[in-house]
């Protein structure tokens, strides 16, 4: 049986390729248009009254059209016993089909040699691996296989994570969030700070702060420029923050290298000067190194643990909630089901449209509260906000704003003030992103409230 989450943003559809039930085939479709075919394999004899049927109905399935597909993943319980597969097998048996089809089309097994199965006889426990994955091998570059996860079955549950964003040719995606500006000021880099603190004063220099005078265009057009140009600015003369797969704190320079080396296998593997035993071996090293570099990070964190972060630890290990939403129903009696409907929907809820007419002009005659306002108390204003709050699209957070007050400190009063006189928030500040939180026993969503 394959089971597949009802929110999942990918496109799935069961192919009949035979093996009467024993062997169930998905094609995937990924928003990006990307596509892959899974395979779940059950090779067993089966009984009927007892006596074991002659054949294997997964054997019988239609294999040549089956390995149509370029991007295949195979994985399930093969009931086969090879030392190819397996370091620790006992006499090979039942392996002929198994290693035909590997050999046929150029498949490897994707294990960690660690054993998926368990069994008692004569009063005696042994194992052995016949559940794994089997793939090609410039997919099983982008494969990261665990068994750790507990089961009260005799078979080990083998999960497969997949990473397209490490194949071949392309590049590791690495999200920029922000910026090092910590990194900017620090010592070592004084010279590199003074210099980019002159450039953004002669940009500055160049354009004329707001005045009391200024219209409601002259305030969007300034902070469309502040966004645009300090932006740029700081992808120039500062290191961008990057957040990618080796972005945690167990990630240390030992699993570094071992990477290193492991991308050197799998290159001299294609140009025929390493085998894929070696590469296997090296990945199994790397994954065993990461597992010790996070064990001994948490027994780290356990000795230390203060007063506070001993219910820090309390939380970590506590199993989480459910993590997706069931299907949502709009106020007009529509039902979503779908990851894109329901993204839709709760965007509408959170975030609605104004109606036409009812957007907010810009004050013609106001008050003078505004000239109440003194740049002490918009520096406190801004100084008071933690920086680790998330950022909107532009990337621009508190940490970044409180490095434009440091070397333009009145370009943002001048705005400000002229928000507070015009009683407006320029076009470009009202861009954010929603995130929905779940939570426990919560039937709707359609009326939450939108964090930005």
């Amino acid at each position: 049986m394959t089971a597949i989450r009802k929110d999942t943003h990918l496109e799935f559809s069961e192919v009949d390729k035979g093996g009467e039930g024993d062997v169930q085939v998905f094609d995937i479709r990924y928003p990006s248009g990307r596509k892959m075919r899974l395979v779940n394999v059950y090779d067993q004899q089966r009984q009927e009254g007892g006596v074991r049927s002659q054949g294997r109905l997964a054997q019988s399935a239609r294999w040549s059209e089956i390995m149509e597909q370029n991007k295949i993943l195979l994985g399930g319980d093969w009931n086969a016993h090879s030392d190819r597969w397996d370091p620790q097998c006992p006499p090979k048996r039942d392996d002929r089909f198994l290693t035909s089809l590997m050999d046929d089309y150029d498949l490897i097994d994707v294990t960690d040699g660690e054993e998926t199965h368990t069994y008692t006889r004569n009063g005696e426990t042994s194992g052995s691996l016949i559940d794994f994955f089997i793939t090609k091998a410039s997919m099983a570059d982008n494969l990261e296989i665990s068994t750790d996860l507990a089961t009260t079955s005799d078979h080990a549950i083998v999960c497969a994570h997949l990473r397209w964003d490490e194949g071949e040719g392309a590049k590791v995606s690495r999200k920029v969030t922000g910026w090092d500006i910590d990194g900017l000021k620090s010592e070592e880099e004084k010279e590199n700070y003074e210099k980019a603190q002159k450039e953004w004063k002669d940009k500055s220099l160049k354009r004329p702060v707001l005045t009391e005078e200024s219209s409601e265009e002259d305030l969007q057009k300034e902070a469309e420029w502040i966004q645009r140009n300090f932006a740029n600015h700081l992808n120039r003369c500062c290191k961008k923050v990057k957040v990618c797969a080796r972005s945690k704190r167990w990630w240390n320079e030992e699993i570094a290298e071992n990477r290193r080396i492991l991308g050197s296998l799998k290159r001299a593997r294609r140009r025929g000067e390493a085998t894929q035993q070696q590469v296997k071996k090296q990945r199994s090293n790397v994954r065993r190194i990461i597992q010790q570099s996070k064990t001994k990070m948490w027994q780290d964190f356990l000795s230390s643990a203060t007063k506070d972060q001993v219910w820090q630890a309390l939380r970590y290990t506590k199993p989480g909630g459910q993590q997706t939403t069931k299907a949502l129903k709009s106020r007009d009696g529509v039902v979503a089901e779908s990851w894109e409907d329901k993204a839709e929907l709760i965007k509408e809820e959170a975030f609605p449209k104004p109606l036409k007419g009812a957007e907010r002009k810009a004050q013609e005659e106001g008050g003078g509260m505004w000239k109440k306002i003194t740049d002490e108390d918009i520096r406190l204003a801004l100084f008071d906000q933690s920086v680790k709050k998330v950022p909107g699209p532009d990337r621009v957070g508190f940490k970044a704003m409180r490095l434009l007050w440091e070397w333009d400190a009145p370009r943002i009063i001048a705005i400000v003030k002229v928000t507070f006189r015009l009683g407006i928030h320029p076009r470009v500040w009202k861009e954010a992103k929603g995130v929905v939180i779940p939570k426990p026993n919560k039937p709707d969503y359609c009326n939450g409230r939108g964090r930005a």
